[in-house]
């Protein structure tokens, strides 16, 4: 035989959440986490960008001012500082190809009211990315015309740019990873050639069989 138990009352708790929320980046404050940066050509891969560009319009196009008011941005002047100026730009995207796209067409919009960045990382570095530039293109008198941008695949609602292209993408990638192997790789054949003793002897010795020039 077993045992039974009356598990019928029941009764109310309380939960609390006691834990500060995470910190990772300002200058008042104590820092709780550190932000980890992935490549981006690796994070765009990642996110499996549509190869073909689809039909965006601008929706809203906001400029705000203050750390507190840039929580993101459309775009950066630099991917290591935080933004104290930023553009913030939402759109609606179609998957319909902008190439196949029509002024007397109406639209249906698959997502609205999204994100929109400059690029995977939504940051860049002059001359490549201009805020101001990329502000008068795509915000300001410019919202409300299509234009063609790149959805990402694996988070199809929160994740679209203007700018991508995966033969410059694969590029960076293959040489972000071979660059740096081949300048570690000769920088320890250089110091193992300065500090191997049997490398020096052998330089030596075979110095020996060259005189030197008289003059």
């Amino acid at each position: 035989m077993g045992m039974c138990i009356d598990i019928t009352d029941s009764f109310e708790c309380i939960y609390k959440d006691t834990d500060a929320p995470l910190k990772c980046s300002g200058r008042r404050g104590k820092i709780t986490c550190i932000d980890l940066n992935v490549d981006p050509a690796i994070s765009s891969l990642m996110a499996d960008y549509e190869p073909e560009p689809v039909t965006c319009i601008a929706t809203q196009h906001i400029y705000a001012e203050g750390m507190s008011n840039c929580s993101w941005a459309s775009c950066r002047e630099g991917c290591t500082r935080e933004a104290t100026r930023c553009h913030q730009i939402y759109v609606n995207y179609s998957k319909l190809p902008f190439k196949n796209y029509k002024s007397s067409m109406v639209m249906h919009w698959d997502v609205a009211d999204t994100r929109f960045l400059i690029n995977t990382e939504g940051c860049g570095y002059p001359p490549s990315v201009n805020c101001s530039e990329f502000a008068r293109q795509y915000g300001y008198q410019s919202a409300g015309t299509p234009f063609p941008c790149y959805y990402s695949r694996v988070y199809p609602e929160v994740q679209v740019v203007a700018r991508y292209s995966w033969d410059d993408t694969l590029r960076h990638l293959v040489l972000s990873i071979t660059i740096p192997n081949l300048l570690f790789a000769a920088s320890i054949g250089v110091l193992s050639y300065w500090y191997c003793p049997g490398c020096g002897r052998s330089c030596q010795k075979y110095m020996h069989h060259f005189p030197a020039e008289i003059v």
